[in-house]
């Protein structure tokens, strides 16, 4: 296997990054005393710094690039759109009509897994854990509000349930990344990483009624009405029918607006405030994801993903200590990338080179790959998941991770599966599968 060179100082940005804005979070208690965007904008300050032998044109050419990669353009939009459509309902009365509804028919105790479930069920529509996040956080917001639950758990369930249809989902990216680098089969995959994190998500379930179970506040429901609920309904169905992300929250917002023109609650002028409202929301969340793609960039032209592969891999011996090999590999890139699907392409390659030397089944492969890229990007604090939940709850990232149950499961199933080797394949079945679809080819 040829040795991949790189250079660890080129991870120096990422680490005064972590160093300025969980550091001094955990320093001072206060994880708002240094605001993110003064943390990233310095280490891409420090990025530009680095590698003398270009000019400073020739970096900033190259951060632009990054900045601008049709991924992080995409998520831009998918955050405008979100923006736009969650004041857009909110401003007509749809949050409160939905939270009436889930009052009504779902005990407390029961609201935040109801979150989970329904986010998991979004997710594995849409394929897109950012659109579902940003579908479901007004309502948990709505749903914390009105009882004692913490906003930072349930922005956790829906973070969660994001995460299960992001990992599973036959039209998410990251899954397409995963068995396209593998060279596998969609169907095959899925079956493999559904075994493995499927208990994760019954103890997911399991742990969030029972850390709501002691929910002793007596709200009662107040009335509701069914015509401001659509527009959420719309957004489920539309999502659950496979529409493509942006054409769902586009049709979410065009319903919403007209259902509140329809019954007075909105005239064109305060419509339109409500769209420009929820877009400049979105303003913080639009320029972190902006400087982080391109801060990446930089660091991948100067060697820090190159350097995260070789140390990685460079003490491999056995097939377990190659899928645990794999699972780092996937997980280091994916902190450096704050980007699942980039991680997976950017080691993907790699990955298939060490399963073919270590005899990995090519499902399996393709599994870890996806199983903990997930799980690293449903924990970091500036990934865009957790950035987007922070945004709608107005709280610190920080507070959600220790009630990010299911990122963090998934990784410990996924952990277990390569102890126990599960799951055992039939080789020989497999292989007469293969030369039957070649055959008909």
């Amino acid at each position: 296997m040829e040795k991949i060179r790189g250079n660890g100082w080129a991870l120096l940005p990422l680490a005064v990054f972590l160093a300025l804005f969980v550091g001094s979070g955990i320093i001072t208690g206060d994880f708002y005393k240094m605001p993110v965007l003064v943390a990233v904008l310095v280490a891409v300050a420090v990025a530009l710094t680095m590698n003398r032998k270009d000019s400073l044109m020739t970096k900033v050419e190259r951060f632009a690039k990054g900045a601008g990669h049709p991924d992080i353009i995409i998520m831009v939009i998918i955050f405008i759109l979100a923006g736009a459509f969650s004041e857009t309902a909110k401003g007509m009365g749809a949050v409160e009509s939905t939270v009436n509804l889930a009052l009504s028919v779902l005990p407390q105790s029961f609201l935040v897994v109801g979150l989970f479930i329904i986010g998991a069920f979004i997710s594995l529509s849409m394929g897109t854990s950012t659109g579902t996040i940003a579908a479901l956080a007004p309502i948990a917001v709505g749903i914390s509000s009105e009882t004692d639950i913490a906003i930072s758990l349930a922005m956790a369930a829906v973070i969660g349930g994001a995460m299960f249809g992001d990992n599973l989902s036959i039209i998410s990216d990251t899954t397409i990344a995963a068995v396209r680098t593998q060279q596998t089969d969609m169907r095959d995959k899925f079956k493999v990483n559904f075994f493995i994190v499927l208990p994760a998500a019954i103890i997911t379930a399991v742990l969030l009624i029972v850390f709501t179970m002691g929910n002793q506040s007596a709200v009662s429901a107040e009335s509701f009405n069914w015509v401001k609920i659509l527009p959420y309904v719309g957004v489920l169905v539309a999502a659950l029918a496979g529409m493509n992300v942006l054409a769902v929250l586009a049709g979410g917002i065009v319903f919403a607006g007209g259902i509140g023109l329809v019954d007075g609650s909105y005239t064109l002028a305060t419509f339109t405030k409500a769209m420009t409202d929820g877009i400049s929301g979105m303003s913080e969340l639009v320029m972190l994801s902006i400087l982080i793609g391109g801060m990446v960039e930089i660091i991948k032209h100067n060697g820090g993903i190159h350097f995260i592969l070789n140390a990685m891999t460079k003490n491999i011996t056995s097939k377990k200590g190659a899928e645990f090999g794999i699972a780092g590999l996937v997980s280091a890139t994916n902190l450096s990338t704050a980007n699942n699907t980039i991680s997976i392409i950017t080691t993907g390659p790699l990955a298939k080179n060490i399963a073919d030397e270590y005899n990995i089944d090519k499902r399996k492969s393709a599994s870890l790959l996806d199983i903990f890229s997930c799980s690293v990007q449903g924990l970091i604090p500036y990934g865009a998941q957790m950035l987007i939940a922070a945004e709608f709850a107005g709280v610190s990232p920080i507070s959600i991770i220790p009630y990010a149950f299911y990122p963090i499961l998934i990784a410990v199933f996924g952990i277990i599966a390569i102890l126990i080797n599960f799951p055992r394949f039939n080789t020989r079945k497999q292989h007469s599968r293969n030369m039957k679809e070649s055959y008909s080819k």
